[in-house]
């Protein structure tokens, strides 16, 4: 069997670990064997992911006495809706899906956000766990549970915290990921250095070579380190009611360029991020909080791995600075109808719940 790095989230009687490694998927039925009450698995997955790696799962399961039944939903974030929701739902209960059962969630950010939101409301709470399949998912949104689904006026937007049991992340699985898919999770990597790590971003400018080459023993590195930053987060502050609106830098800004794009396919979720870190860091050094020399190289190691740092390079965005200030107005995080921001004070050195002038917002965003 493949050995994996674990990373523990302590919450209390809520803690789980996070198994880290090539090929950990191999190990999914001994890790989850314990967790499923009465041996039943029900896999959600998608029609991308499924055809590829759903029978190693599968066999993986079956080999600890599980047994697994799956439901292959539609790829795309345009799943992650209301009617995606209730459809999944539908699915589950005809299935006769109980609390001693085990939902799993296998995919990207949207089949875990999907499914997790679903364990969190049915039945008032099945347990679930988490097989990431894509860099995002393995570094940022399998872990901590927030669950969620979009809505007209905004991303996740209607959701509830709901921690899985279990997270597998098989680096391995992203041999089958496409090269902008890897690119776009690597943004959520990069944000954990510019949060409050500067060794960890000099580290990534050293490497990022890595990403290209697949060179997973260093990706998985990466992963492990996110991983741990992210739980100690979690563990500090588990509903973002503080240290964990950290963990959002860029997202304000990108959240609103996907809404205006209508969740489409011109602009994912990591990129908008990376677009979304790069006109915080304008937007700070704005303010006199940076340095410009931290802005641009923040800009020139997103665009030296081929990301996003300047809203023209985005397909398709017709909207004006005013149409995306209304949906940044949506955010979580807004109080009495003004956005917040996490904004940083140079590399390393984020904060959040920081307040912008609409002027400069505005400017930023033009």
């Amino acid at each position: 069997m493949p050995e994996t790095t674990v990373v523990k989230v302590g919450l209390g009687a809520r803690a789980y670990d996070i198994h880290v490694g090539v090929g950990a998927i191999d190990r999914a039925g001994a890790l989850i064997a314990p967790l499923a009450g009465r041996g039943r698995v029900v896999a959600v997955s998608d029609r991308n992911v499924w055809p590829l790696h759903g029978e190693r799962l599968t066999a993986a399961l079956r080999a600890a006495g599980l047994g697994c039944e799956s439901i292959v939903l539609p790829a795309g974030e345009s799943t992650k809706s209301f009617e995606g929701l209730a459809g999944l739902l539908d699915r589950l209960l005809d299935l006769g899906v109980e609390r001693r059962d085990l939902i799993l969630a296998f995919g990207g950010g949207v089949i875990g956000d999907l499914a997790g939101f679903a364990a969190a409301i049915l039945k008032r709470g099945v347990d679930y766990a988490q097989i990431p399949t894509t860099l995002l998912a393995q570094v940022d949104s399998s872990v901590g549970g927030k669950t969620a689904i979009d809505v007209r006026q905004g991303k996740n937007l209607v959701g509830a915290f709901h921690q899985p049991r279990l997270v597998i992340a098989d680096v391995g699985l992203l041999h089958s990921l496409p090269e902008r898919e890897r690119r776009a999770g690597y943004a959520e990597i990069v944000k954990y250095g510019l949060i409050d790590d500067t060794p960890f971003f000099a580290q990534l400018e050293r490497e990022h070579g890595a990403l290209e080459t697949l060179d997973l023993g260093r990706i998985a590195g990466w992963v492990t380190h996110s991983c741990r930053a992210k739980a100690r987060v979690v563990e500090a502050d588990e509903r973002e009611q503080g240290m964990r609106e950290l963990l959002n830098l860029g997202h304000t800004f990108g959240h609103a360029l996907e809404a205006a794009l209508g969740y489409d396919e011109a602009l994912r979720h990591g990129e908008a991020v990376a677009l979304g870190m790069a006109m915080a860091f304008r937007l700070s050094e704005r303010l006199g909080l940076c340095r410009a020399e931290d802005r641009a190289r923040v800009e020139a190691h997103l665009a030296a791995v081929g990301l996003p740092t300047r809203r023209a390079q985005i397909n398709g965005l017709k909207s004006d600075a005013a149409a995306l200030y209304a949906l940044m107005r949506q955010d979580k995080k807004t109080r009495d109808g003004r956005p917040r921001f996490v904004l940083a004070r140079g590399i390393g050195k984020a904060f959040p719940g920081a307040d912008a002038p609409e002027s400069d917002v505005l400017a930023v965003l033009s």
